[in-house]
């Protein structure tokens, strides 16, 4: 007999922020959580595969909402992708920090402390995700192809060159050689920044990859090399971070 599959629901946080949550399955008790933050679409079918990817691989996902605010869950798919990329710029510094910390709360509520609970971003979720794991003690944060790395997107919300220098956690950067959004000037840059940090960090790029290389909904920049080898590195430094023998309660 098979477990049964981890199937992503929607709820609320306890301040009303909308969460897409997915726990293992089959009654497993979670190793931790992760806070998933989504790139620039929104909570897609895509993201709601990245978090029942990883309750299968035993964590507690949790995914803000960010376009809550705008009263929708994901951008409209008539604008694609030039659209999403400028809807993301309603964002605040402050409110993405809230809905982060609502994630967080959600986590901490289901037995997650700071040395059990990460935080995986994808394009501007990358960006909030190195952000986050510089006003929060997580045990862990990973960027796939966050940009800002020299110039902010949002009020409140320093560059990633700039901000990298203060992780207070482990960290690694997942990026694409070929991205037209992020520069190898800007990916080497960030990988020196973070090497100051106290903290282990590693920055990984991929030649022949570009952005949101590991959005396998997207034939057109998918690339199943450097993706599939980018989830296993996030899958090993979540273990090797959280990965302790216990299980939340």
């Amino acid at each position: 007999m098979t477990d049964a599959p981890s199937t992503p629901v929607d709820l609320a946080a306890p301040d009303g922020t909308p969460l897409t949550v997915c726990a293992p399955g089959g009654g497993r008790a979670p190793r931790g959580g992760v806070v998933v933050v989504h790139d620039a679409r929104g909570i897609t079918p895509y993201l709601r595969s990245v978090c029942a990817r990883l309750a299968e691989a035993g964590w507690l996902a949790a995914a803000p909402h960010l376009y809550h605010r705008q009263g929708i869950t994901e951008t409209p798919a008539a604008g694609g992708w030039p659209s999403a990329a400028q809807d993301m710029l309603v964002f605040t510094g402050a409110g993405l920090a809230a809905d982060v910390d609502a994630a967080l709360g959600h986590l901490a509520a289901a037995g997650a402390g700071d040395d059990r609970r990460a935080i995986v971003g994808f394009c501007m979720g990358g960006t909030v995700a190195l952000a986050t794991a510089t006003r929060r003690p997580l045990a862990a944060a990973i960027s796939f192809y966050g940009g800002a790395v020299t110039t902010p997107y949002w009020d409140g919300v320093p560059p990633l060159a700039e901000l990298a220098p203060s992780l207070k956690g482990p960290w690694l950067g997942l990026y694409g050689e070929e991205d037209p959004l992020i520069s190898l000037d800007e990916i080497k840059a960030l990988r020196a920044a973070a090497a100051r940090a106290a903290v282990p960090t590693e920055l990984v790029s991929y030649p022949g990859a570009g952005h949101a290389f590991h959005s396998d909904d997207r034939a057109a920049v998918y690339r199943p090399d450097a993706a599939a080898d980018a989830w296993a590195r996030a899958l090993a430094f979540l273990d090797s971070h959280l990965g302790h023998d216990s299980h939340l309660a």
